[in-house]
Protein backbone atom coordinates (compact mmCIF):
# COMPACT_ATOMS: atom_id res chain seq x y z
CA UNK A 1 0.00 0.00 0.00
CA UNK A 2 1.29 3.41 -1.04
CA UNK A 3 -0.16 5.62 2.05
CA UNK A 4 1.13 9.58 0.99
CA UNK A 5 0.03 12.66 3.49
CA UNK A 6 -0.89 15.32 0.83
CA UNK A 7 0.02 18.42 2.76
CA UNK A 8 0.29 22.37 1.60
CA UNK A 9 2.38 24.25 4.26
CA UNK A 10 4.74 26.84 4.77
CA UNK A 11 8.37 25.83 6.24
CA UNK A 12 7.26 24.22 9.74
CA UNK A 13 8.95 24.48 12.86
CA UNK A 14 11.70 21.63 13.77
CA UNK A 15 9.35 20.11 16.60
CA UNK A 16 6.22 19.06 13.89
CA UNK A 17 9.14 16.90 12.15
CA UNK A 18 10.73 15.43 15.27
CA UNK A 19 7.08 14.62 16.46
CA UNK A 20 5.90 13.22 12.78
CA UNK A 21 9.70 11.24 12.73
CA UNK A 22 8.78 9.64 16.60
CA UNK A 23 5.67 7.71 14.84
CA UNK A 24 7.01 7.05 11.61
CA UNK A 25 10.12 5.10 12.64
CA UNK A 26 7.78 3.05 14.68
CA UNK A 27 5.95 1.99 11.98
CA UNK A 28 6.39 -1.16 9.64
CA UNK A 29 7.37 0.15 6.21
CA UNK A 30 4.31 -1.34 4.48
CA UNK A 31 1.99 1.35 6.34
CA UNK A 32 4.80 4.03 6.80
CA UNK A 33 2.96 7.08 5.01
CA UNK A 34 5.29 9.52 3.48
CA UNK A 35 4.69 13.20 3.00
CA UNK A 36 4.06 15.20 -0.24
CA UNK A 37 4.99 18.76 0.51
CA UNK A 38 3.61 21.74 -1.36
CA UNK A 39 3.87 25.43 -1.30
CA UNK A 40 1.23 28.03 0.17
CA UNK A 41 -0.33 30.06 -2.63
CA UNK A 42 1.02 33.28 -2.27
CA UNK A 43 -1.60 35.54 0.18
CA UNK A 44 -1.03 38.91 -0.81
CA UNK A 45 -4.71 40.78 -1.93
CA UNK A 46 -5.71 37.69 -3.01
CA UNK A 47 -9.27 36.39 -1.53
CA UNK A 48 -9.43 33.04 0.55
CA UNK A 49 -10.96 31.41 -2.21
CA UNK A 50 -8.68 32.08 -4.90
CA UNK A 51 -5.96 30.81 -2.77
CA UNK A 52 -7.79 27.94 -2.08
CA UNK A 53 -8.29 27.83 -5.86
CA UNK A 54 -4.52 27.98 -6.64
CA UNK A 55 -3.24 25.55 -4.11
CA UNK A 56 -5.99 23.00 -5.14
CA UNK A 57 -4.53 23.19 -8.80
CA UNK A 58 -1.20 21.70 -7.18
CA UNK A 59 -3.13 19.03 -5.22
CA UNK A 60 -5.14 17.79 -7.80
CA UNK A 61 -2.46 15.83 -9.90
CA UNK A 62 -1.52 14.01 -6.68
CA UNK A 63 -5.29 12.75 -6.23
CA UNK A 64 -5.15 9.77 -8.79
CA UNK A 65 -8.43 8.59 -9.64
CA UNK A 66 -7.87 4.40 -8.41
CA UNK A 67 -6.50 6.12 -5.49
CA UNK A 68 -8.65 6.65 -1.92
CA UNK A 69 -8.45 10.03 -1.79
CA UNK A 70 -9.44 11.85 1.84
CA UNK A 71 -9.25 15.28 3.20
CA UNK A 72 -8.93 16.42 6.39
CA UNK A 73 -11.50 19.39 7.56
CA UNK A 74 -12.73 20.31 10.29
CA UNK A 75 -16.19 19.97 9.27
CA UNK A 76 -15.40 16.52 8.33
CA UNK A 77 -16.70 13.30 9.55
CA UNK A 78 -14.92 12.92 13.29
CA UNK A 79 -13.00 9.07 13.31
CA UNK A 80 -12.32 7.35 16.63
CA UNK A 81 -8.62 5.76 16.77
CA UNK A 82 -11.29 2.58 16.22
CA UNK A 83 -12.35 4.29 12.75
CA UNK A 84 -8.86 4.70 11.66
CA UNK A 85 -7.49 0.92 12.60
CA UNK A 86 -10.57 -0.25 10.66
CA UNK A 87 -10.08 2.29 7.78
CA UNK A 88 -6.29 1.40 7.65
CA UNK A 89 -7.32 -2.56 8.20
CA UNK A 90 -9.38 -2.00 4.40
CA UNK A 91 -6.86 0.31 2.97
CA UNK A 92 -4.12 -2.25 3.32
CA UNK A 93 -6.56 -5.54 1.58
CA UNK A 94 -7.73 -3.43 -0.52
CA UNK A 95 -6.33 -0.29 -1.85
CA UNK A 96 -3.20 0.08 -2.92
CA UNK A 97 -3.21 4.12 -2.86
CA UNK A 98 -4.48 6.45 0.10
CA UNK A 99 -3.91 9.70 0.11
CA UNK A 100 -4.61 12.15 2.92
CA UNK A 101 -4.82 16.21 1.66
CA UNK A 102 -3.94 18.31 4.37
CA UNK A 103 -5.03 22.15 3.15
CA UNK A 104 -3.33 25.48 3.79
CA UNK A 105 -4.54 27.95 6.50
CA UNK A 106 -7.60 28.65 4.09
CA UNK A 107 -8.58 25.06 3.88
CA UNK A 108 -9.50 23.04 0.66
CA UNK A 109 -11.13 24.31 -2.47
CA UNK A 110 -14.47 22.19 -3.17
CA UNK A 111 -12.62 20.62 -6.20
CA UNK A 112 -10.03 18.69 -4.27
CA UNK A 113 -13.33 17.93 -1.61
CA UNK A 114 -15.12 16.66 -4.21
CA UNK A 115 -12.49 14.58 -5.40
CA UNK A 116 -11.95 12.45 -2.16
CA UNK A 117 -14.04 10.04 -1.35
CA UNK A 118 -13.77 11.42 3.05
CA UNK A 119 -13.77 14.14 4.46
CA UNK A 120 -12.81 13.27 7.92
CA UNK A 121 -11.97 15.85 10.80
CA UNK A 122 -9.83 15.26 13.73
CA UNK A 123 -11.80 16.99 16.34
CA UNK A 124 -14.06 20.49 16.72
CA UNK A 125 -10.83 22.01 17.28
CA UNK A 126 -9.45 24.06 14.90
CA UNK A 127 -5.78 22.91 14.90
CA UNK A 128 -2.43 24.60 13.53
CA UNK A 129 -1.05 22.82 10.44
CA UNK A 130 2.43 21.15 12.51
CA UNK A 131 -0.25 19.82 15.00
CA UNK A 132 -2.29 18.63 12.53
CA UNK A 133 0.49 16.14 10.94
CA UNK A 134 1.95 14.89 14.17
CA UNK A 135 -1.95 14.26 15.10
CA UNK A 136 -2.81 12.14 11.70
CA UNK A 137 0.96 10.34 11.94
CA UNK A 138 0.34 9.40 15.58
CA UNK A 139 -3.14 8.20 14.56
CA UNK A 140 -1.72 5.87 11.99
CA UNK A 141 0.66 4.67 14.27
CA UNK A 142 -2.24 3.85 16.74
CA UNK A 143 -4.81 2.90 14.21
CA UNK A 144 -2.07 -0.13 13.25
CA UNK A 145 -1.05 -0.85 16.79
CA UNK A 146 -4.83 -1.37 17.51
CA UNK A 147 -4.70 -4.21 14.24
CA UNK A 148 -1.68 -5.88 16.11
CA UNK A 149 -2.87 -6.21 19.46
CA UNK A 150 -0.15 -3.87 20.71
CA UNK A 151 -0.99 -2.24 24.20
CA UNK A 152 -0.17 1.10 23.36
CA UNK A 153 -3.96 2.14 22.88
CA UNK A 154 -5.90 1.68 25.47
CA UNK A 155 -9.63 1.43 26.24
Amino acid sequence: MQLQIVSVAQKLPAWVEQGCDEYLRRMPREVTPRFVNLPLARRGRQSADACKQREAEQILPKLAPDACNLALDETGEPWSSQDWSRQLEGWMRQQPRVNLVIGGPDGLAAAVRERCRHTVSLGRLTLPHGLVRVVLVEQLYRAWTILQGHPYHRE
